[in-house]
C-alpha cells in the first residue's frame, strides 16, 4: 500500500485511459495502435499504465529510451518495447539482451552494429521533414536498408517517421506524407511494421494511408490533444491537494517571499502542501483552483512546497483542492503557462504520489 504523509497526489484515470486507447483503436481497425508510454507514460506512471493496458491485451509499447525500456522489461518479460529516440553503441549489447527493439537513425549507429554479434530487431527512421532524427536522402536510406537487411543477426522488422504539423499546418504534413509515401515506394524490403501516425494524426488521416501497419499514441491516450475539435477524449489526469492551515488576514497584511499580495480587505487565506518542487511552477501564480465546484484564485508567489490561494469562510481543511484535472482544465493551465498539455503534466514530479482509479 502506498504511504503518503500529507494530502496532495495525481489521480489517474486507468479505466479513461483504455477508453481512449480503445475509440482510437476502433477508428482505425485495420493497424494496431502502439501506446507510447516514454517520460513515465507522460507522467502517469509507467508500470501501472503498462500493467494496466497488458491486462486489456496490448502487448507492444514505444518509450523514447533505452532506460525507459528497461525499466519496463524488468517487470514485463514478454511485452514488445521499441526504443524510438537514439541508443549509444555500446548499449546495443543490452537491447539485445533484453529482446528489446531499437530505432536506427544516423550513419554512425550503422557503422556499430558491425561490433554487435547478437539478434536483435531495428526499425529504420526517416526524416519526412521534421529534421530531427533519421535518413534523409534516398541514397542514404537505400543504403542503410541494404546494409541492415543483409545482417543475419539485424532484424530489420520496421520502418517510421514523424510528423512535425499533424495538428496545425496541413500543407506541410501533406508534403512530410507524400515524402514518406516516396520512400516506402522507393524500397524493396517487406517490413513486418510501417507507421508514421501519432496521436493528431491518427485521429484524422491514419484511415487515409494505405501501406501503414501501426500508429503511434501518445498524447491522446492520456486524454488530450492539440486539436480544437476533438471532444471524445476522456481526461485521466487530475491533480489533488487539501488545505494544510487556514490563516485571517486583517486589510493591509502581505503574503509569502517578496510580499507580492497584499489584502485589500480582510480575508480569508488557504495554504497548500504543494509547490514548485511538486511541478506546479511559479508561474501559476495568478491563476484558479477549484474547490467545491468552484474557483480559488492563487495568491503570493508559489513557494518550492506551498502555495496559498484566497478562501472563504465556507471552505474547511477537509475539501478537495482540485489545481487542475476538473473544472480547471490541463488545457486551462497550459494556456495560463503558455505552453502544451503535454508539459503540464510531464512536469509533475514523482514525489507526487499517484493514486490510481481501475488498479485492483
Amino acid at each position: 500500500m502506498l504511504n503518503r504523509y500529507r494530502k496532495t497526489y495525481a489521480e489517474i484515470n486507468l479505466e479513461h485511459l483504455y477508453q481512449n486507447y480503445k475509440s482510437i483503436q476502433e477508428m482505425n481497425p485495420n493497424i494496431t495502435v502502439i501506446p507510447v508510454v516514454k517520460a513515465n507514460a507522460y507522467g502517469h506512471g509507467v508500470i501501472e499504465v503498462v500493467s494496466y493496458l497488458l491486462k486489456n491485451g496490448i502487448d507492444h509499447f514505444a518509450v523514447s529510451l533505452l532506460e525507459e525500456a528497461l525499466e519496463i522489461r524488468e517487470k514485463f518479460k514478454d511485452v514488445s518495447i521499441l526504443v524510438m529516440g537514439v541508443t549509444n553503441a555500446y548499449d546495443f549489447e543490452i537491447a539485445a539482451n533484453n529482446h528489446i527493439t531499437l530505432t536506427i537513425s544516423n550513419e554512425d549507429q550503422i557503422h556499430d552494429l558491425d561490433t554487435l554479434t547478437q539478434k536483435l530487431r531495428v526499425h529504420l527512421k526517416v526524416d519526412t521533414g521534421m529534421n530531427r532524427l533519421g535518413f534523409k536522402s534516398n541514397e542514404d536510406i537505400l543504403k542503410a536498408v541494404n546494409y541492415l537487411s543483409s545482417k543475419p543477426h539485424i532484424i530489420l522488422e520496421g520502418i517510421f517517421t514523424h510528423f512535425a504539423t499533424a495538428d496545425d499546418n496541413l500543407k506541410y504534413y501533406r508534403k512530410q506524407r507524400e515524402r514518406f509515401d516516396d520512400i516506402i515506394q522507393l524500397i524493396d524490403h517487406d517490413f513486418e511494421m510501417i507507421h508514421c501516425s501519432n496521436s493528431s494524426s491518427s485521429i484524422k488521416f491514419e484511415k487515409d494511408i494505405p501501406y501503414t501497419t501501426h500508429s503511434r499514441l501518445g498524447i491522446s491516450l492520456y486524454g488530450l490533444t492539440l486539436e480544437s475539435d476533438v471532444h471524445f477524449l476522456k481526461n485521466t489526469f487530475k491533480l489533488v491537494t487539501h488545505i494544510s492551515e487556514i490563516k485571517h488576514l486583517s486589510k493591509g497584511e502581505k503574503v509569502g517571499y517578496g510580499a507580492t499580495y497584499e489584502a485589500l480587505n480582510d480575508e480569508v487565506i488557504g495554504i497548500l502542501p504543494i509547490g514548485y518542487a511538486d511541478g506546479f511552477i511559479r508561474k501559476n501564480s495568478g491563476g484558479d483552483v477549484e474547490v467545491n465546484g468552484k474557483r480559488y484564485p492563487i495568491i503570493g508567489r508559489i513557494c518550492m512546497d506551498q502555495m496559498f490561494i484566497k478562501i472563504d469562510n465556507s471552505i474547511t481543511k477537509d475539501d478537495d483542492v482540485i489545481l487542475f484535472g476538473g473544472l480547471i482544465s490541463i488545457d486551462e493551465v497550459a494556456e495560463r503557462l503558455q505552453t502544451i498539455n503535454y508539459e503540464v503534466i510531464c512536469q509533475i514530479s514523482s514525489r507526487v504520489p499517484r493514486v490510481y482509479i481501475g488498479k485492483e
